[in-house]
């Protein structure tokens, strides 16, 4: 069975569902698939920051967040193992007086809820076994096979690939690494009820670094994290004594709440992946979210970045299917303006993640990580209103 779209996005997460509702909204007929099931978790710090809760106001989905119970963070503490800790008011700008980190499965879930609302079909547990080409080697679609075994065709003028860092969309459409970073972090995280937080809080120590995660139904997530070797060497006398010793050693007053909090979730482990940026885009495709741009977990920054390149990307495609522009030259422009907005976070992400940093010098590098996200910030407040005009693609045929 063969099905044409204007896009199909494989990827329903944060990345992939956002760029498939902005599409929806402005009149494309998109297709949306992922190989989990609907409302399922998967690994996140889930932190959101300004850029991210501005773009969920703009689209109208913060106040489902809200609504989901996850905890509003209105200050944010760091704790240094040679000093008094330091607290940071959040504050009120731009309609937004809080930030969130909403557990995936509820945040995942939203915004796929009101693709599907926008008119996207949706696909879960569906896998995708190859990439679809025209006579001239253009990407021309997915071919999906669901639960059941049956192959489905779905052809579309642009795919996206939303699919995170091992994304078969970008392999199998020949992607290039543009900059690979070297550092990479390894992380151990639980949830724990009854565990108060005053808000973000991060810790830093002797090369390594802790937070607690204020998120919905009352938990905390806390983590820590190091250098793949350091992690390795802790595990050999198990992964409880890991996250234990880490936790003591980087942050005693965190460790000291902890230890009287009730533990809500197993302990879940990252081994870390060096930070990277890909070409994004060729004939017929397009990448998005962890597929095409990914960093460090410890900045804790994916979610918003997401966010933002899915409104990025969903503008150089609308005006591309449109014909206002072509697409090379629209999709050469997102690619510029990802890489300009991520350079600064990405280098001093990479930093941070190397863990070769003394107390001073981490102090200096999170100046220079809020100097980043202030320029990300200013970016997104100067967007113009998403696109939501019913039919003005109406009269564009697909292109498969």
């Amino acid at each position: 069975m063969t099905t044409g779209y204007d896009v199909v996005v494989v990827g329903a997460r944060v990345a992939g569902a956002s760029t498939a509702l902005l599409l929806a909204r402005a009149g494309a007929r998109v297709a949306l698939v992922d190989r989990a099931p609907y409302g399922t978790d998967t690994l996140s710090t889930h932190a959101l920051m300004r850029a991210g809760v501005l773009q969920l106001r703009r689209w109208g989905l913060l106040d489902e967040v809200i609504a989901s119970g996850a905890s509003p963070i209105r200050r944010t503490t760091f704790h240094y193992a040679d000093s008094k800790s330091l607290e940071v008011a959040i504050r009120a700008d731009g309609g937004v007086d809080a930030l969130y980190a909403p557990r995936r499965q509820v945040l995942d879930r939203i915004i796929v809820d009101a693709a599907v609302a926008a008119g996207v079909e949706v696909r879960h547990e569906a896998l995708v076994t190859a990439l679809l080409r025209d006579n001239t080697g253009r990407v021309a679609g997915v071919r999906v096979t669901d639960r059941a075994g049956r192959a489905v065709d779905l052809r579309a003028t642009v795919t996206v690939g939303a699919d995170g860092i091992r994304s078969a969309v970008a392999d199998n459409a020949g992607s290039t690494v543009t900059r690979q970073g070297r550092s990479a972090s390894a992380i151990l995280y639980r949830y724990y009820a009854e565990l108060p937080a005053t808000g973000y809080e991060w810790a830093y120590g002797h090369s390594a670094a802790a937070g607690f995660i204020p998120t919905n139904e009352g938990c905390t997530g806390v983590f820590v994290g190091t250098t793949p070797a350091r992690m390795r060497a802790l595990r050999r006398d198990g992964t409880e004594h890991a996250f234990q010793t880490l936790l003591a050693a980087t942050a005693p007053r965190l460790a000291e709440r902890v230890a009287v909090a009730a533990p809500a979730s197993r302990l879940h482990g990252w081994a870390g992946v060096a930070g990277f940026l890909r070409r994004p885009y060729g004939p017929g495709w397009a990448l998005v979210g962890d597929a095409g741009y990914f960093k460090d977990p410890i900045t804790t920054h994916g979610m918003t970045d997401a966010l933002r390149d899915a409104e990025l990307l969903a503008d150089a495609i609308l005006e591309a299917l449109a014909g206002a522009v072509p697409e090379p030259l629209g999709l050469a422009r997102y690619e510029a303006t990802r890489d300009q907005l991520s350079t600064q976070l990405l280098e001093v992400t990479e930093r941070v993640a190397s863990y070769s940093w003394d107390l001073d010098q981490i102090r200096s590098l999170l100046q220079q990580v809020s100097s980043a996200m202030g320029a990300e910030v200013n970016h997104v407040q100067c967007l113009p209103s998403p696109r939501t005009s019913k039919g003005h693609l109406a009269q564009h045929p697909v292109l498969c």
